[in-house]
């Protein structure tokens, strides 16, 4: 039995996926984050985002994620999945679930999935405003 799942995608990603995932009989609480592309930010009027990767080393990035937050916390399952290409307003480019005994683990999970992530995996955001577009980060 699998007890992670990790996905980068140019396919639209599921929640519904993740959330079945870890679902899970002995757990009590299910936590999520799903990152939505959002329409503005520093005062600019966002129209989409891209994002590419490192895919082989992204991919190995975020299982050692999963397995931290295993490790970490009191969770039982964990799915991190993150969306590559061109992304709209609204379009979601990252979901992280977690499940566990209890509910404060899950959360916890999340949060370090999501901040560690963004720290340390191989993936490049390209904002796209109005006006032009700049790379936010160009390294991870």
């Amino acid at each position: 039995m699998s007890i992670i799942s990790i996905k980068i995608t140019s396919q639209k990603l599921d929640v519904n996926e993740c959330y079945d995932f870890v679902t899970d009989d002995s757990c009590g609480g299910i936590a999520a984050f799903i990152g939505t592309v959002r329409n503005s930010t520093k005062n600019k009027e966002v129209t989409g985002l891209d994002f590419s990767c490192y895919k082989p080393m992204a991919l190995k990035e975020m299982q050692k994620i999963a397995e931290a937050a295993l490790e970490k916390f009191s969770i039982q399952k964990i799915a991190i999945h993150h969306a590559e290409g061109l992304l709209k307003v609204g379009e979601v480019p990252v979901i992280i679930t977690a499940s566990a005994p209890h509910r404060k683990a899950a959360f916890e999970a999340c949060e370090f999935a999501i901040d560690t992530l963004k720290q340390t995996v191989p993936i490049w955001k390209k904002e796209f405003f109005t006006d032009g577009e700049v790379w936010v980060n160009a390294h991870p």
